[in-house]
């Protein structure tokens, strides 16, 4: 989340909320493109830029771009784009097909432009298939060429699928070497069509190949509908783009997770002309599902309404670019008439969350700053300078501490937040182990700027989003918080260094002067009123619970199923009456969290 989300948080002039944004994945899809090369057809990829302000800037810069088809004319990517929707505003989209001549696919700089398309998100959410002519510069049509985009409303999403594939004795279509075995799954569509979903990395000169474990979304693989048909395709890689047809089988998600329970999770690799022709055709190899993990994403509210109980800590910034504390200039200035700014942002953001926590102690730490006794530097001391118990009773508490910390701690730096995003983790990642989790973990992070520590921030926010576990960073001062966008899930999922993706956005980041600087309906400035929209962004998901499976709340409604949940499609559950013994009656609520199952 970001302050992108405030706009479907905050309330407009009459009083009713905006709409708040959606999640949508955009497919992409070419047809006769330019041929730019001489001896082999083109190697396209697509680029997705977003007018800003007047400018276009590329999306999604730690992601890049589409993946590279080699020698192409017509590709199918698989790799998708996601975005947020606005239905209120109008957001200008620009793709960009290009030639590939470099290593990546993240510089056009040395590529070959094979034309363009701009058009409006809403306009393709709206027709849900957009196809349309690509233009090169001045607007003259790039031959017969065309682009596809098709958009999938993901909101209600409520899990990601990791599979992991391998192959035995696939047919050899080389003559002096082995299969290059690659393989294509796709979801069958209403209409029959069919929609890739994944296409995994080519084994070369292997025809037992293993392919790497991939993560798809539930709402990706069969839109949530676990009895929707599948099919995967296994083909030998031909570089000029002639791939040889190998075999195919067909599935379902509800099927795998059946024969990979049972462990028989295995097919038959049937070529269907082999086996029209020839009457002793068995198959053309045999695709086995190595790994199944299937991950249940719960959003805040499923973890408040199935019994959890709010536990708040607050990390505050004491590195020396916030200035020296007894200079009326800096944001830790202690002024006995008026709070600071990092009091303010504490008051008005912890008063909100605090309502949520049953025993009012708040765990108070601070980070980049050198503590006694040897003075040394610390990313995550108590600030009551007690490690063994690091909660105060109340905001008032957390307030007193700070007030009583900040002459003992000498400023420094740097500005690093992984390390206490990790102890947070560490701790709900404990509670969720008990298998009781009744503890949902909202970690508020006070900072003057952007932090030092980005790559390692972002491992540890992919790595808590499997975790009961939100974000608020508030960014105090005036500093120029551009870069901690990236640190939101509003513009695109958020990845680890790795590329591994989050599978929740727990993030929420907001400049407190844009809280600060918010009025009333009376015209007042109203800070408490202010911060409703970082608090309110916490519940952004629950906008879509009825989609998830409610951990343990009764008359709420479910969906999919594991081995013990029933059907595919979502239906409203009636309360369950109580039974003895049950781990969910009131006053011992328990959450079953992630599933995973490994062969």
């Amino acid at each position: 989340m970001s302050a992108g989300s405030e706009r479907g948080a905050a309330a407009t002039p009459g009083g009713l909320p905006a709409p708040c944004a959606s999640k949508v994945e955009l497919r992409l899809s070419c047809r006769h493109l330019l041929d730019r090369d001489p001896l082999t057809k083109s190697d396209p990829s697509v680029a997705l830029l977003q007018q800003a302000q007047g400018q276009w800037v590329q999306v999604h810069l730690q992601v890049g771009r589409t993946e590279v088809v080699r020698s192409s004319l017509h590709p199918v990517f698989s790799k998708v784009f996601t975005v947020d929707y606005y239905f209120e505003e109008v957001q200008r989209l620009r793709f960009e097909v290009y030639d590939t001549h470099g290593p990546s696919g993240f510089s056009c700089q040395e590529d070959d432009f094979l034309g363009g398309m701009e058009c409006t998100l809403g306009q393709i959410v709206a027709q849900k298939k957009v196809t349309r002519p690509l233009l090169l510069k001045f607007g003259r049509n790039a031959g017969k060429s065309t682009i596809t985009v098709i958009a999938e409303d993901i909101s209600g999403n409520n899990g990601y699928v990791e599979l992991s594939f391998r192959a035995r004795k696939l047919d050899d279509k080389d003559l002096f070497s082995k299969s290059d075995p690659f393989l294509e799954l796709y979801r069958v569509n209403d209409d029959q069509g069919l929609q890739l979903v994944y296409r995994t990395e080519v084994v070369k000169n292997n025809l037992n190949p293993v392919w790497e474990a991939f993560k798809v979304s539930l709402s990706s693989l069969c839109s949530c509908e676990e009895t929707r048909p599948l099919k995967c395709l296994v083909w030998d890689y031909d570089s000029r783009g002639k791939h040889d047809f190998i075999g195919e089988f067909s599935t379902t998600f509800e099927e795998m997770q059946k024969a990979f329970e049972e462990g028989q999770a295995q097919w038959d690799c049937v070529n269907p002309k082999y086996k029209q022709k020839r009457r002793s055709y068995k198959n053309s190899g045999v695709v086995v599902l190595a790994d199944l993990k299937f991950h249940r994403v719960y959003s805040f509210l499923d973890y408040i309404m199935g019994g959890c109980q709010i536990h708040f800590t607050v990390a505050i910034d004491f590195t020396a670019s916030n200035g020296d504390p007894r200079n009326s200039c800096s944001l830790h200035y202690i002024n006995p008439y008026q709070p600071n700014e990092y009091l303010k942002a504490l008051v008005s953001v912890g008063e909100i969350c605090q309502d949520y926590d049953s025993d009012k102690r708040f765990s108070a730490l601070g980070f980049g700053a050198r503590i006694p006794p040897k003075y040394e530097v610390s990313h995550d001391f108590a600030i009551n300078f007690n490690p063994e118990d690091d909660e105060c009773e109340g905001i008032q508490g957390v307030v007193e501490a700070y007030q009583n910390c900040l002459p003992r701690v000498q400023l420094y730096g740097p500005t690093n937040v992984a390390p206490i995003i990790s102890k947070v983790a560490r701790v709900a990642a404990a509670e969720e182990s008990t298998g009781k989790a009744s503890q949902y973990y909202i970690l508020l992070i006070l900072t003057d700027g952007v932090v030092t520590d980005m790559a390692d921030t972002r491992e540890a926010i992919v790595r808590a989003s499997r975790l009961p576990m939100s974000i608020i960073i508030v960014g105090v001062g005036n500093a120029d918080f551009t870069d901690m966008q990236v640190l939101d899930g509003d513009d695109g999922v958020l990845r680890s260094p790795r590329g591994e993706p989050a599978l929740r956005d727990i993030v929420q980041f907001v400049p407190f002067r844009e809280l600060k600087n918010q009025r009333t309906a009376q015209g007042a400035p109203g800070i408490h009123h202010a911060a409703s929209p970082v608090a309110a962004n916490l519940c952004d998901p629950a906008r879509h619970a009825q989609h998830t499976r409610i951990p343990c709340g009764a008359g709420q409604v479910r969906a999919g199923r594991g081995p013990e949940a029933g059907g595919g499609v979502l239906q409203p559950q009636r309360p369950a009456p109580e039974k003895p013994g049950c781990p969910c009656r009131r006053g011992q609520p328990r959450l079953h969290t992630v599933k995973m199952w490994r062969a």
